[in-house]
């Protein structure tokens, strides 16, 4: 039906296996569903699984668009380890002073 919040969720049920069987790669195509509608929390779920490799080929480059796109909507957990990308150069350019500006927006909200 397109409900975001939905596909995001039932994407949590399948990706954790809670009341249906796991299934990695039908939780990772919903995540990308609601986070093509602007989730944030499906954006980072989304990457997680692209840079896990869980459900789609381990793709770090292919992660951290979603990851940026999370961040920049101040999602904490996004925004740590989009940093920890820059810093490592994990599928975007190495970039120190990049990845110190993700770890201060996080710590912003209380992640340290």
């Amino acid at each position: 039906q397109g409900h975001a919040l939905g596909q995001y969720s039932l994407g949590q049920c399948l990706g954790q296996g809670k009341g249906v069987p796991q299934d990695d790669r039908e939780a990772t195509r919903l995540f990308g569903l609601a986070a093509d509608q602007g989730v944030p929390d499906a954006m980072f779920n989304l990457t997680v699984h692209c840079a896990l490799g869980k459900g789609v080929p381990q793709d770090d480059a292919k992660a951290a668009r979603p990851y940026r796109l999370a961040a920049e909507q101040s999602h904490a957990d996004a925004q740590t380890n989009l940093g920890t990308h820059c810093a490592m150069g994990k599928g975007v350019p190495q970039d120190d002073a990049e990845a110190a500006r993700y770890y201060r927006l996080a710590a912003e909200q209380g992640l340290a």
